[in-house]
């Protein structure tokens, strides 16, 4: 912000923003009819199967926090660098392209769903790799996009301010583009194909993403607690460090199993448990420092972004560094994998590690549109933050209890046999937990609801003593 205006490049941060929410629902919504159909498989059979329910979840996942942190970027780049953002308008025509390329994949996704065994499927309907299932002309466009903003933020950076924040964030965004490219080939051997394809799925998740999660957490505890910036880009620079031997070594957890060298098994249960330390230890000295300072009138300017990336900041401890580490041993994993130890890790390591502070984020460029200069949690940020972080949680339980039902029943008694399988899928707790997984995501998507509600009015429901000043000088 320049005065009380908002710059354009934060102004389309906020149409990022606007989209990360309305796919975050898309998700939420597909996932619970995944976790329907496992109670149910009926339930829209031969319309939307399991299959496609996962897919649209999962990748709904991936594309609305690509959204939320382009946004992010976008809303912290003018004011880091202390003028406008180059090529905004260029910006915006990717925005909507981008916008319209994802409404087409979701839609042939939804009512095309597969095609015939040719090269034309790969080009137009789904390539059917997991997790990346983006037809190919959209991956074309998806680079297209993304070239563009890293012009944008090369090009603004080196015309403004270049701080530390913003170094990190421009190393790591060029590491984010260039490993999307390792999923767009093909090989015949499906050992490496698989080698290549974990480029993107772990790299970006564990390594570049981590990275890019501390500059923005880095950022938002200078606005929400006047943080000092040499403590947060001293704890950056850490992070970068760490990432190559945690993020990018720990890779070697995906190739237990693949047909690789067995020397990744040392190499990936060694490194992979290390990522979440320097986020930690980020948050936990910005917090030690901020309160030897509380006496001379520091406050929290923005308690729901603070307290979201309270909630990532454990969360991603819990979900990336416990959930993980509970089952990256390979002497371990030869047991767990492909049980429903990997979705507990999953949900709670996402949601831990990126949803709690794309949230963040977008209450800090909630506060910053309304011009105010604190922002209060309101009754339904806090059941939204409560339902949220509670439902995962227990998710996360129910599904870790159903786990431990395939790992000792199907693997351990039955050695991975179908008589194996078929004990575990029949046991009492293992449909318990499924039950509950249930249970829990219907309270998430009730935090949803909460949450949209609360993004949409919190702004009008601060304390009128302490922010009508701001309001009136925005609304002037």
């Amino acid at each position: 912000m320049h005065g009380s205006k908002l710059y354009e490049g934060q102004k389309l941060a906020l149409k990022y923003f606007t989209v990360a929410i309305v796919l975050f629902g898309a998700q939420l919504l597909f996932g619970l009819f995944a976790a329907i159909q496992f109670l149910y498989p009926d339930f829209l059979f031969g319309v939307l199967d399991f299959s496609i329910n996962r897919m649209v979840h999962i990748n709904a996942l991936v594309v609305w926090l690509l959204y939320a942190m382009i946004g992010a970027v976008y809303w912290l780049l003018p004011d880091e660098a202390g003028r406008e953002v180059v090529g905004v308008k260029l910006g915006e025509l990717a925005f909507y392209v981008l916008t319209a390329a994802v409404a087409v994949v979701v839609l042939v996704y939804l009512f095309v769903q597969i095609g015939p065994g040719k090269e034309s499927t790969i080009w137009f309907i789904t390539e059917g790799r997991e997790y990346i299932e983006a037809p190919r002309w959209a991956d074309i466009g998806i680079v297209v996009v993304v070239l563009i903003f890293l012009y944008n933020v090369y090009a603004t950076v080196m015309k403004g301010r270049r701080t530390g924040i913003l170094t990190v964030l421009m190393a790591d965004l060029i590491a984010l583009a260039g490993l999307y490219l390792t999923g767009m080939f093909y090989t015949d051997n499906i050992a490496v194909d698989q080698y290549w394809w974990w480029w993107v799925i772990h790299l970006w998740v564990e390594a570049t993403w981590e990275v890019y999660v501390a500059a923005v957490g880095g950022y938002i505890l200078i606005k929400t607690l006047n943080a000092n910036r040499k403590v947060v880009e001293m704890w950056l620079w850490i992070e970068v460090a760490m990432m190559f031997g945690s993020g990018i070594l720990g890779l070697g957890h995906h190739y237990f199993w693949i047909g690789t060298p067995e020397y990744w098994w040392e190499i990936g249960a060694l490194f992979s448990a290390l990522e979440p330390v320097p986020l930690v230890g980020l948050f936990v000295h910005v917090l030690y420092d901020w309160g030897k300072e509380t006496g001379k009138g520091n406050k929290i300017t923005n308690v729901p972004a603070f307290s979201w990336l309270t909630v990532e900041t454990f969360g991603n401890f819990l979900g990336a560094g416990v959930w993980g580490f509970m089952h990256t041993l390979p002497q371990i994993n030869l047991y767990t994998h492909g049980t429903q130890w990997p979705a507990a890790h999953g949900h709670l390591a996402f949601f831990g590690a990126y949803v709690a502070i794309m949230i963040s984020a977008i209450y800090l460029a909630i506060q910053g549109k309304a011009g105010l200069k604190e922002l209060k949690m309101t009754k339904a940020g806090w059941w939204a933050i409560s339902l949220i972080t509670v439902g995962v949680l227990l998710m996360t339980v129910s599904l870790t209890i159903s786990a431990y039902v395939q790992t000792m029943v199907e693997r351990g008694m039955h050695g991975a046999t179908w008589e194996g399988f078929f004990a575990a899928q029949n046991n009492e707790w293992f449909w318990q937990g499924i039950c509950w997984r249930l249970v829990t995501g219907v309270m998430v998507v009730v935090g949803y609801g909460f949450l949209v509600y609360d993004l949409l009015t919190c702004t009008k429901k601060q304390p009128v003593k302490e922010n009508e000043a701001e309001v009136a000088a925005a609304a002037a």
